[in-house]
C-alpha cells in the first residue's frame, strides 16, 4: 500500500501532560513529548505513508533507519533476508517512499542505524555469527556507496555469553578524526540468555569499546508490564528535548505483543503508545525517528516501525514508513 498525500532515574509511569490542582508544574519536556507522541500514533494523518515497504529491487526494507542525504534526498539503511541469511543494504530516496537499492554490506547482517561523522558516515549494525555489535566508518557517501569503509570495528561481547545487538547511535563526536573520536551508542544485550534489555556503550577512537547495564531504562518499560525483551530503540531531538522510542514485547516469544513506546531522557518517563493505522494493526516494533527536511523542504518528523504478520492488518505487515511536517 503506497500514498503521498499532498495535503536515568527509575520513572514514575504517568504520562499526564497538564497539571491537576494542587500539583507542581509539570516538566517541560512533557507537552513536546505529547505532541510527539501523538504525531507518533497517527498513520492515517501523515503527509506520506508507505506500507510493507520494498526498495525497487523487490527486497524487504525491514527495521529501516532514515536520514538524510548530503547530496540530497534521503539514505535508508535496513536488512533483508537473501539466501537464508540477512543482509543490511543502503538504499536513495528523493521523496522518502520510493526508495533505490545501491549496496549490501555481507551475509549475517542485521537491525543497522548510521550516524553523520563529519563528511562520512558510522554505520553500526547486528552481525553473525557471534551475534555482536559491528561498526563501519566511511569517510565520505562515495565510499558508503561502494562499501569502502576506512575503519571496521567488532564489538566483543560484555553483558551476555549469547547476543549483543540493535544498536542505535546517540552521539559521534571526532576530535578532530576518526582517530580520535568517540561514540555513544545503545544497544540490547541478552541478559542471562533468556531476555533483551538494554545497554549503552562508548566506542573510543574506534579502537575501544566499553559498556554497562541501563537498569533504569528498562525499568521505565517494566513499569507498564512488558515481561518478554526489551530491545531496538532510536533517538531524536524534539522542540529542544531528546526522547526514545523503544520496542517492548509483552509475552515472550509473543510476536502480537510487540509495543512501542516513547521514553523521556529528560524524566525517564515512558508512555506507552497507541499507534493506529488504516487497518487497525495491533503490533508494532523496531521503531526510529528522525527530524529532517521532507520533499518540498518543509521540516518534518519521520518515523518508520516494523509490524509483524502475527498482529498486522491485511496488507500491512513489515515495513511502514511514515512522515508528519511540522509546524
Amino acid at each position: 500500500m503506497l500514498a503521498l498525500i499532498l495535503s536515568g532515574l527509575a520513572p514514575s509511569a504517568s504520562s499526564e501532560t497538564e497539571p491537576r490542582a494542587g500539583m507542581a508544574d509539570p516538566p517541560p519536556s512533557d507537552l513536546p513529548r505529547a505532541e510527539l507522541r501523538g504525531l507518533l500514533e497517527d498513520v492515517p494523518g501523515a503527509a506520506g505513508y508507505r506500507y510493507d515497504t520494498k526498495d525497487i529491487a523487490g527486497q524487504t526494507m525491514d527495521t529501516v533507519k532514515i536520514v538524510p542525504r548530503p547530496s540530497g534526498g534521503y539514505l535508508a539503511f535496513y536488512h533483508s533476508s537473501v539466501g537464508g541469511s540477512f543482509h543490511v543494504s543502503v538504499a536513495t530516496s528523493t521523496d522518502l517512499v520510493n526508495w533505490t537499492f545501491r549496496r549490501q554490506f555481507g551475509a549475517g547482517s542485521s537491525q543497522p542505524t548510521v550516524a553523520s561523522a563529519g563528511n562520512g558516515f558510522v554505520v553500526a549494525w547486528e552481525q553473525e555469527p557471534s551475534n555482536h555489535l559491528a561498526f563501519r566508518y566511511f569517510p565520505s557517501e562515495e565510499a558508503l556507496l561502494t562499501d569502502a569503509p576506512a575503519r571496521s570495528f567488532d564489538a566483543p561481547l560484555r553483558l551476555s555469553a549469547c547476543a549483543e545487538g540493535t544498536p542505535n547511535i546517540y552521539s559521534v563526536t571526532l576530535a578532530p578524526d576518526i582517530d580520535h573520536s568517540r561514540i555513544e551508542v545503545g544497544g540490547h544485550y541478552f541478559a542471562n540468555c533468556a531476555v533483551d534489555r538494554q545497554q549503552r556503550g562508548v566506542l573510543t577512537n574506534f579502537s575501544t569499546w566499553t559498556t554497562s547495564r541501563q537498569g533504569n531504562y528498562d525499568n521505565a518499560l517494566l513499569h507498564w508490564g512488558v515481561r518478554g525483551n526489551i530491545g531496538d530503540r532510536d533517538v531524536l531531538r524534539f522542540r529542544g528535548f531528546h526522547y526514545g522510542v523503544v520496542e517492548g514485547q509483552y509475552a515472550k516469544g509473543d510476536f502480537r505483543s510487540w509495543r512501542t513506546f516513547l521514553y523521556d531522557y529528560q524524566t525517564g518517563n515512558a508512555d506507552r503508545t497507541s499507534i493506529r493505522t488504516h487497518g487497525g494493526s495491533t503490533a508494532f516494533a523496531n521503531p526510529t525517528a528522525t527530524v529532517l527536511r521532507a520533499p518540498g523542504g518543509r521540516p518534518a518528523a519521520v518515523f518508520t516501525l516494523f509490524i509483524p504478520s502475527e498482529g498486522a492488518a491485511p496488507r500491512e505487515a513489515g515495513s511502514l514508513i511514515y512522515f508528519h511536517y511540522l509546524k
